[in-house]
């Protein structure tokens, strides 16, 4: 990946070449302006070293997956063949996984590691499985399908349903029923401001009973368990879940370390080094640790406002707003059925990963790094070249 940087660079300095469209869509000015911040708070890091590893990171997920990726949707069977590829390859982790699990009786606990090495846990494996879902399924019904390709893709859906149980990653199995709930919006056409006008009615009940809310959740006992209800249960229970108490205590560290620098915030990539010092003793569980060895903030949001202050998160928030707003509108403008099947599943796809990004977070990994950018790829590509608005632009262009 920074090999293909290298050569994308070499090839705009020599030939200064490249898509202007691509170029100056709003996906890309907001990824511009995140770069840009992320340099800024790297030259006021707490490890300066750490935060540049960080940013080279990204620069190597960003370039290869998003600007030189949108450049090849272009050509829409290259977003299949991106799809089915990433598929196949998971696809064989997911039947190792299971094969592995089995000898363990498909126990919870054995379902947090057993995907070694290709995952580091269960977690990020939930996340891989949970993004792919709603492609999985959209081929299902995949206009133009066979009927051998449908069957086949039939069994692949089955796989991942199994492999999405199996994983035990409730996070995973949250961000599922997120991505449904919003198809399910889009097909029923409810206007957005009934959805403000339903959120905010329940902000207000939850802000009028908060503490019978709380008092409800601290009896929750029920902890992590191989029986699917019980580990269901477990999601809301605050008071002796492990892994859930963990999350509050890292989440905690987060608001604290924003609270001492809340405008370049401790530096790209730093937190799982600098949080220690700002745990308290009561937030702690039996699985907290002081060597910043067991992750990071397991937020999308709270990290880079730990790391990159309050800018670095409202630009976060801007830039999946932006994506999902894209992805929507590509879904209600695309050319043909083909076209808002393909922007469908890469919208709900990245929802998945977004409504995952408020308990884990993994951008900062190539394992969903590159289908989170190739995903945002897709709907550019789309927006650029398949939609009605786009294709008058062309054709005018052209004329």
């Amino acid at each position: 990946m920074f090999g293909v940087v290298v050569l994308f660079l070499a090839n705009l300095i020599f030939n200064r070449k490249y898509e202007k469209q691509i170029a100056q869509h709003p996906i890309s000015y907001i990824i511009y302006l995140s770069l840009f911040w992320m340099l800024l708070t790297t030259l006021t890091s707490e490890l300066p070293v750490v935060s540049l590893k960080y940013l080279l990171a990204r620069i190597w997920f960003v370039v290869p997956f998003f600007f030189i990726s949108a450049m090849v949707f272009h050509d829409m069977k290259n977003i299949k063949r991106f799809y089915w590829l990433y598929i196949a390859g998971l696809l064989i982790v997911i039947v190792y996984t299971i094969f592995q699990h089995s000898k363990y009786g498909f126990e919870e606990e054995a379902g947090h590691w057993i995907m070694w090495p290709f995952y580091n846990d269960h977690t990020a494996y939930g996340a891989a499985l949970a993004i792919f879902y709603p492609v999985v399924v959209g081929f299902l019904f995949y206009p133009g399908i066979s009927k051998s390709l449908k069957s086949l893709n039939f069994i692949v859906v089955v796989i991942f349903t199994i492999a999405l149980v199996l994983s035990y990653g409730r996070a995973a199995w949250i961000s599922v029923a997120v991505a449904l709930a919003v198809f399910l919006i889009v097909m029923m056409r409810i206007k957005f401001y009934w959805l403000v006008i339903a959120g905010a009615i329940l902000l207000g009940i939850f802000f009028a009973f908060q503490h019978q809310i709380l008092d409800r959740l601290e009896k929750n006992k029920q902890d992590s368990s191989a029986n699917f209800i019980e580990h269901v249960q477990s999601i809301t229970n605050i008071t002796s879940d492990a892994s859930n108490l963990e999350r509050i205590n890292r989440w905690q560290a987060a608001i604290r370390l924003f609270n001492d620098r809340p405008v370049f915030g401790w530096g790209p990539g730093t937190y799982q080094f600098v949080y220690s010092p700002y745990q308290r003793s009561k937030e702690k569980t039996i699985i907290s640790t002081n060597l910043g060895d067991q992750g990071n903030a397991h937020s999308e949001y709270l990290g880079p406002l730990a790391e990159m202050g309050l800018i670095g998160m409202f630009i976060i928030l801007g830039l999946f707003s932006v994506i999902i707003y894209t992805g929507l509108r590509v879904y209600s403008k695309g050319n043909n059925k083909e076209v808002k099947f393909l922007s469908m599943m890469a919208t709900l796809g990245l929802i998945t990963y977004m409504s995952h990004g408020f308990l884990n977070n993994f951008l900062d990994t190539d394992k969903l790094s590159v289908p989170f950018w190739g995903f945002v790829a897709v709907i550019v590509a789309l927006d650029i070249y398949h939609t009605n608005d786009k294709q008058k632009q062309l054709d005018k262009k052209a004329e």
